[in-house]
């Protein structure tokens, strides 16, 4: 009787999913027969005439932004600029964009763009490009409108918190070039890296930094800096925060199939690495930068400062379609070492430092520096120097001090962290000091002869 039951049920329990399915095509059927129902009537009565293939694309952005604000159908034309977003330049203003509760909204300004020396922030709205609505409209076409020849003007409206009006802003186009990573030497020892975005060529721009950085002396210290970065290639934040890591889980993946779930995990490295590091993360830190935060932070690796990130925890595949279009798709979530998603929540940072945008300071304060010799009337040359080579040496350490200090002087949060990162070395410094002291005094066992 126990058999007869079992046999039953394993034979009733396919024929019930099937039936689920059969349900759900015919459904989707009857939703698609509305659909071609609709799109006949509009090409017989509707004022003016249509074209069937623009209609269909418009419906094919909207099924897909009503799912999420990162998916989207990009046509040919758009397809390929997104390759060339990630290799090469490209001509605009300078900024990441995303819709929010169906508006425009900026991620990020790219440093050294028109947008960022514009003084556009993370969070801004816009609300129009050349007087025409942004809102309810498709991301691409949008991004069409920002970018355009070198030397050609946008106007846009901005909407941003605290402001009682809405403001224009005019911006002349420039090539923003794809350079993600830029470096300074702040301190003997003590290295400042900025990642901008995460590229195809990131990694070896940030070894190469490293690099270059230790052949004049070792790193005590590394100060990564991630604000307003808007994210990237997945596999490059991965390998930048492998570097750092010796070991367990960078980041995971986990989609609606089995087959999108992946564990990237971290692989030992140098030993030279293991210097104190801090991680600046700001509101405009976002995916792929918010995936590097993250795992360092999880793992112990760096102290993260700043403010809390953008939060978005999805990640997007692009999907090539038959006529060179492409689909960008969301297909996974990501979750931190700790098993935390960090959708629309973001990184916290261990330490909350708000930027506060400099004010003016006074010319004499600005270009005051140390008197020294060389600087006072009718002082004695140095004989046994190069001339040459002495003045053009200290040309040059001289602009690069003096760009470390107009720095410093202007990013309070910057200022914070190399602050920080001095007393990590000093108390790295004090410990190896007393383990080498407590080697060195160790008293050789005593041994007998019976």
């Amino acid at each position: 009787m126990k058999q007869a039951i079992l046999l039953f049920l394993l034979l009733f329990l396919p024929l019930t999913v099937q039936a689920e399915q059969e349900d759900i095509q015919q459904e989707t059927y009857r939703q698609l027969e509305i659909f071609s129902h609709v799109l006949t009537l509009l090409q017989q009565h509707y004022v003016d005439e249509i074209d069937p293939a623009e209609v269909i694309t418009g419906a094919i952005n909207g099924m897909l932004t009503s799912l999420d604000p990162h998916s989207s159908y990009l046509q040919p034309e758009d397809f390929k600029e997104l390759q060339e977003d990630t290799r090469g330049s490209f001509s605009g203003i300078g900024i990441e964009i995303t819709i929010r509760d169906g508006v425009l909204t900026i991620v990020s300004p790219i440093e050294g763009t028109p947008a960022f020396e514009q003084g556009l922030q993370a969070g801004d709205q816009i609300i129009r490009i050349n007087g025409e609505l942004t809102k309810n409209k498709p991301l691409m076409s949008l991004v069409k409108k920002l970018r355009g020849k070198k030397g050609t003007k946008v106007t846009i409206t901005v909407r941003r918190p605290g402001w009682q009006d809405v403001r224009d802003f005019v911006l002349v186009r420039d090539v923003i070039p794809l350079h993600s990573v830029k470096a300074m030497v702040l301190e003997p020892g003590l290295l400042y890296i900025r990642i901008s975005n995460f590229q195809a060529n990131t990694l070896h721009d940030f070894r190469k930094e490293l690099n270059k950085a230790r052949r004049t002396h070792p790193i005590d210290g590394l100060i990564l800096d991630l604000r307003s970065n808007p994210g990237g290639l997945l596999d490059q934040a991965v390998k930048i925060a492998d570097i750092f890591i010796d070991e367990g889980i960078i980041v995971s993946t986990r989609g609606r199939k089995q087959e999108q779930d992946i564990v990237f995990k971290a692989h030992r490295g140098p030993k030279h690495r293991r210097y104190p590091m801090i991680v600046m993360i700001n509101e405009g830190s976002a995916s792929a930068s918010e995936i590097v935060a993250g795992a360092l932070q999880d793992h112990h690796r760096a102290i993260v400062l700043g403010t809390v990130s953008f939060g978005k925890g999805s990640v997007q595949t692009i999907i090539p379609m038959p006529d060179g279009a492409g689909l960008r798709l969301t297909t996974a979530r990501y979750y931190t070492p700790s098993g935390d998603s960090i959708q629309a929540t973001g990184i916290t940072p261990d330490i909350v430092v708000p930027f506060i945008r400099p004010k003016e300071v006074e010319k004499k304060t600005r270009n005051h520096r140390a008197l020294r010799e060389k600087d006072l009337p009718h002082h004695f040359e140095n004989e046994t120097a190069p001339a040459d080579t002495a003045k053009t040496q200290d040309s040059i350490a001289e602009q690069e001090r003096k760009k470390v200090e107009k720095r410093l002087r202007e990013d309070n949060q910057l200022r914070t962290a190399l602050l920080i990162l001095k007393g990590l070395k000093i108390a790295a410094n004090q410990c190896n000091e007393e383990d080498q002291a407590a080697a060195g005094t160790q008293k050789e066992p005593v041994t007998a002869t019976p």
